[in-house]
């Protein structure tokens, strides 16, 4: 008898993806819930979150076919869209953002730091939930973050008034690199090599659950976000902003480019996803706890963003059968 799960190397079937929205939801709900009752259990859980990332990933990278990444490289249009967005449309737009919030350099400053740093982990998780190309963000990866590392010392102290000037320290992107990216990416291969039948999809949901959980606890910082009060809801607007005018970025780049439905997904979600997770240890040593608090409750819009987004965006960008080799249902 046939399995009820619908194989798909782009993500779940349509049931089990309306429902992972509602999951998701009540992911990050839970996950406030716990860090705000029980802010103790912080620490013990902040451990957690790379191993879980780190598996999630895996699991996103075992849907891949790695033999065929190296493709990705020759889609110049694809590469030149991606570093459009995210490094000459992206900045302009949290340039005039973050103009409110000058005024407050520790919001200003944790502001700049999520939002330049363009996402390389769960990132390939959304796109491929709504019919994207993880894989084109993937082959794309290294050469993200090697921007990030160039771009991010120039740009937040730029955009800041130099407030931020010194304290920008590529440390922890290196090691994001390594232990989110090409671990990995290097175990994935290597089970599809020994292991080509191995289906770890089922597993997606429940780790994406678990990410979700221990990132809204993170739960040293959700106390941190709670004690801030009221000075975080500035935020809220620029964070909520930032996603609609960074999707609109992407779209029109995209089309600019003359990409397909999947890239133009990928493009899209790779400008309206920041690098949160990466950038937290950075901000974590900045002197105020409000740098931290910044990142965090960007994390928590962009996740409440993202589950939308999954459902919208295909809506937006829709599959046209391709000009070179058409394929008909």
């Amino acid at each position: 008898m046939e399995p009820t799960h619908r194989e798909d190397p782009r993500g779940l079937g349509e049931a089990a993806e309306r429902h992972q929205v509602s999951i998701y939801l009540v992911a990050i709900i839970g996950g406030l819930a716990l860090g705000a009752l029980l802010p103790g259990v912080s620490p013990a859980l902040e451990v957690a979150v790379e191993p879980a990332i780190a598996a999630l990933l895996l699991v996103t990278f075992l849907a891949v076919p790695l033999r065929n990444i190296g493709a990705g490289l020759r889609d110049g249009r694809f590469l030149l869209a991606l570093l459009a967005v995210n490094f000459l449309a992206i900045p302009l737009i949290v340039w005039a953002l973050t103009r409110p919030l000058v005024g407050s350099p520790e919001l200003l400053i944790g502001a700049l730091l999520v939002l330049l740093a363009p996402c390389i982990d769960y990132v390939l998780v959304f796109t491929a939930l709504a019919g994207g190309a993880p894989e084109r963000l993937l082959t794309a990866t290294p050469l993200l973050m090697l921007a990030q590392l160039l771009a991010l010392p120039a740009l937040v102290p730029l955009l800041s008034g130099g407030a931020a000037a010194g304290l920008i320290d590529p440390v922890p992107f290196l090691r994001a690199l390594v232990l989110l990216v090409l671990l990995p990416l290097l175990a994935a291969a290597l089970l599809q090599r020994l292991a080509p039948r191995w289906d770890l999809s089922p597993a997606m949901v429940p780790l994406m659950v678990l990410v979700l959980v221990l990132v809204t606890v993170v739960a040293s910082q959700t106390p941190h976000v709670l004690g801030a009060g009221s000075s975080l809801l500035a935020l809220v607007p620029v964070y909520l902003a930032f996603l609609v005018l960074a999707t609109a970025a992407g779209i029109l780049v995209s089309r600019c480019a003359r990409l397909g439905a999947a890239t133009s997904r990928a493009v899209t979600f790779s400008g309206a996803t920041r690098n949160s997770l990466v950038v937290l240890p950075l901000a974590l040593a900045m002197p105020s706890p409000l740098i931290a608090a910044a990142v965090v409750t960007q994390t928590l819009v962009e996740l409440l963003g993202m589950v939308v987004l999954v459902r919208v965006l295909p809506r937006l960008l829709r599959s046209r059968p391709p000009t070179s080799a058409p394929s008909r249902g």
